[in-house]
């Protein structure tokens, strides 16, 4: 239950809230909220189980939000969805079931890993991201032409003369390795979510033909189904894990956070926040192994 911390007179439910909305405008702006709210929350006290239980619960609304945002985009990528989230689903089941069965030894001595990983994974978003465009950018050259139908607006691609928007994939075996992609970025997002957004946005990145705002419109719904299912699963299984004064109060903070994230992502800049969530993400593996 949340009191107060014995980090001084701060009421834990605000160290708590601050975490969440943290994370919430974190993952706006750069994606890796988890980093920071992960470790505040293994700091207080509440075991490394507990702590990712009440953050994968805490962090649905948000995303589910994010997704929203995004209808038009997934409206556009129909098929796509129908496709990935499926596969994404999936792993999310199996992910969050890997967590409950496997001992807790076991997530205390891989979480140091996967905080590692995904910190690496936030620092690297912006190189993912320049590759992505500049692959963007050389599809457009290469495909823009005579072929090109009214509708179709800079980046689309191939066009047609009704304007349809072009495939997602340029072949079967691309789009099989996108399902495949999913489905394991599903398990891992099911064990542990810190990044698989990002992970997931340079996967499709590279294989598919989609632009920028289409691969986060992918990426923020299927993440939120893994999210979703991971947490329904949590509730099923193991009720038991799930403090409800925690995770509300991580929802309550990454939904502040998220609206707040969205109206100043572009005042602030994105390199001081993965200079921070670096510095987390080490402290966070330092914690972790010392708590292991």
């Amino acid at each position: 239950m949340i009191g107060v911390t014995e980090l001084g007179f701060i009421p834990e439910v605000v160290a708590v809230f601050a975490a969440g909305f943290s994370a919430g405008a974190v993952n706006v702006v750069v994606g890796g909220g988890t980093l920071v709210s992960f470790p505040v929350l293994v700091l207080l006290g509440y075991p490394p189980v507990t702590a990712t239980v009440a953050n994968t619960v805490g962090i649905v609304p948000g995303s589910v939000v994010g997704a929203f945002g995004y209808r038009r985009e997934l409206s556009a990528r129909r098929k796509v969805v129908r496709a990935l989230l499926p596969a994404s689903v999936a792993g999310g089941v199996t992910g969050s079931l890997l967590l409950l069965s496997l001992p807790g030894e076991v997530f205390t001595r891989v979480v140091p890993w996967l905080i590692c990983a995904g910190t690496m994974l936030v620092l690297l978003g912006p190189t993912v991201k320049r590759t992505v465009a500049v692959r963007r950018s050389r599809l457009r050259t290469a495909s823009d032409g005579p072929g090109d139908g009214p509708g179709d607006g800079p980046g689309d691609g191939p066009g047609t003369a009704d304007g349809k928007v072009p495939a997602a994939f340029s072949s079967r075996g691309a789009a099989v390795t996108a399902v495949v992609a999913a489905f394991l970025l599903g398990i891992y997002g099911g064990y542990f979510s810190a990044a698989q957004g990002i992970l997931l946005t340079g996967v499709l990145g590279v294989i598919s033909r989609m632009d920028m705002q289409e691969l986060n419109a992918v990426k923020n719904l299927t993440v939120a189904g893994v999210n979703l299912v991971a947490a329904a699963v949590f509730l099923v299984v193991s009720p038991e894990l799930v403090d409800w004064s925690l995770a509300g109060t991580v929802a309550c903070g990454a939904v502040c956070g998220g609206v707040v994230g969205v109206r100043v992502a572009r005042l602030l800049s994105p390199a001081v926040l993965r200079a921070a969530v670096a510095v987390v993400g080490v402290a966070a593996v330092a914690l972790t192994v010392s708590l292991g």
